[in-house]
């Protein structure tokens, strides 16, 4: 890690990584097979970002800190592993990848004390981060609204206004360098540590 501390992927702590570690874990992965259509690739920074945002919207503006945390996080495990792998491969990576990954994500939930998901609080997830996705592909990625839903097989409906922009500004659905993904990513991090 950055930090100098070891993680092993196999076996994991709640110790073997510091915050900044996973920030730039994360603003170094990307989505989409690194591909997009603007000059830079979209990170999971951003997007952890971006799906805490689009949560926050659909709840009328608030979430709790923890609910807000766990939002933020939702993708936490790709970070450590610096691998976001694309929906159509996954089920090519087997049981012992899904295992790997809920190792990583059960260590993290335990080091920020996140509860576990509640069928509705997952629902709920899983709505804004299946938006953030179908959104995602056509603004950043280059996927028609038609291809997202015939091809991508996302039912969700993507929209034109990036959740972002009314917070961060800049233009809508660029990606940010890995850099200042990082540093909003950590800001948002400590805000939400220091509130609960």
């Amino acid at each position: 890690m950055p930090s100098g501390r070891r993680l092993d992927l196999l076996n994991p702590t709640p110790f073997d990584w510091d915050d900044s570690d996973l920030a730039i874990g994360l603003a170094r992965t990307y989505r989409w097979g690194g591909h997009s259509v603007w000059p830079l690739p979209l990170s999971v920074a951003q997007h952890s970002i971006a799906v805490m945002q689009l949560r926050k919207n659909a709840a009328g503006g608030t979430l709790d800190p923890l609910t807000e945390l766990r939002e933020l996080l939702h993708d936490a495990e790709e970070g450590l592993l610096g691998f976001d792998a694309i929906s159509v491969i996954k089920p090519f990576l087997g049981d012992a990848f899904r295992s790997l990954t809920l190792r990583l994500e059960q260590v993290i939930f335990l080091r920020y004390g996140l509860p576990g998901w509640t069928v509705r609080e997952h629902a709920a997830h899983k709505r804004a981060d299946r938006l953030a996705a179908a959104s995602e592909a056509v603004h950043v990625a280059g996927w028609t609204r038609e291809e997202v839903k015939h091809t991508l097989k996302i039912s969700a409906k993507p929209q034109s206004d990036d959740p972002l922009f009314p917070v961060y500004g800049g233009r809508p659905w660029e990606p940010w360098t890995p850099d200042l993904a990082c540093s909003r990513f950590l800001d948002e991090l400590n805000r939400l540590k220091a509130g609960l």
